[in-house]
């Protein structure tokens, strides 16, 4: 005998009423069709807020390679000339933040002289027409747009993973950490990373540039750009770039 024929027979032996159109059943019924069409509303609910960052058109392989030359040319600005008093939030995250905005904006001469950059070579401009929809603010995880995002939401609803292994990295790819408490972001800029530290001291702006030989021999293991190092999440970017 099958189980379900078994449990048939066990049932009818015990009088339990299964008649399609008893009270016990048309309440179970109910509470099953209430149960699907919350589940159904909770489902419709998440889609309408899911960021839906895939739908932005990225910039082709040019307008990336642009911004990627605008993105390692205002880190290393910083680095060279310190944090220019427009980067307001100092902390890894903020860093990021500051140079994809202004990577995205056009440089007129005002702009470069206001920023050290008047007589220097700079990269062309993204296109500004490619650069409009991005300029919007960043994604966060209920779906809205911000200019304000942690480093854990930047990373998880504006980047995309790319590997654990430092040479699949492109310049300005972000190096991602999480510590637990605390998460941490790093910039690829082709030969070295830079970042700040989020502590802001006398005679410490916070900025640092390392090469890869010295982050992989960094004495706090966490810290390590390699697979095997559990607090290394891997190397992501930006979803907008091709």
């Amino acid at each position: 005998m099958s189980a379900t024929a078994s449990w048939r027979g066990g049932a009818a032996r015990a009088g339990v009423n299964r008649d399609p159109a008893s009270p016990g059943r048309a309440r179970r019924r109910l509470v099953w069709a209430a149960a699907l069409g919350a589940a159904l509303l909770r489902a419709g609910r998440a889609a309408a807020h899911r960021p839906p960052a895939r739908l932005d058109a990225r910039l082709d392989a040019e307008q990336s390679r642009r911004f990627r030359d605008w993105m390692t040319l205002l880190v290393h600005a910083q680095l060279q000339h310190g944090p220019t008093p427009r980067w307001t939030h100092r902390d890894c995250a903020g860093l990021v933040r500051f140079v994809v905005a202004e990577a995205l904006r056009s440089h007129d001469i005002d702009w470069r002289r206001a920023n050290g950059l008047l007589g220097s070579r700079v990269p062309p401009d993204v296109d500004p027409d490619a650069a409009a929809p991005l300029r919007r603010g960043w994604w966060r995880i209920d779906g809205t747009r911000d200019t304000f995002v942690e480093a854990l939401e930047l990373v998880q609803s504006n980047a995309r993973y790319v590997a654990r292994d430092l040479a699949q990295a492109e310049p300005a790819d972000l190096l991602f950490y999480d510590q637990g408490d605390d998460q941490h972001l790093m910039v690829w800029m082709g030969h070295y990373v830079a970042y700040h530290t989020g502590h802001v001291e006398a005679g410490d702006n916070g900025l640092r540039a390392l090469r890869p030989g010295d982050l992989l021999a960094w004495s706090d293991t966490r810290w390590r750009p390699v697979a095997d190092n559990p607090n290394f999440s891997g190397i992501y970017r930006l979803s907008f770039l091709a």
